[in-house]
């Protein structure tokens, strides 16, 4: 399954426990859309979040974000595993 890395550029501040609490509402909502968010970093300076996560496309990993909490991701790009 591909792999993707999601941007989201937040308005205001953001703080991790925010996102961390996204992210828990992602991992009870993508099951159903067969997608696995695997890990997000936050930039709490920038409002700035990443999410890398499998999906079958990025439209399924954008559906999840929306109906789990409803911010979808600026831009996804498929990204390749490295050392």
């Amino acid at each position: 399954m591909p792999l993707y890395m999601d941007i989201h550029h937040l308005e205001g501040p953001v703080s991790a426990d925010d996102v961390a609490q996204a992210h828990m509402a992602d991992l009870q909502t993508q099951d159903k859309y067969d997608v696995n968010y695997q890990r997000y970093w936050v930039d709490e300076a920038t409002s700035t979040v990443f999410c890398l996560v499998e999906a079958p496309s990025p439209d399924a990993a954008n559906t999840v974000h929306r109906e789990a909490h409803g911010l979808v991701a600026d831009s996804i790009h498929e990204v390749k595993e490295g050392s």
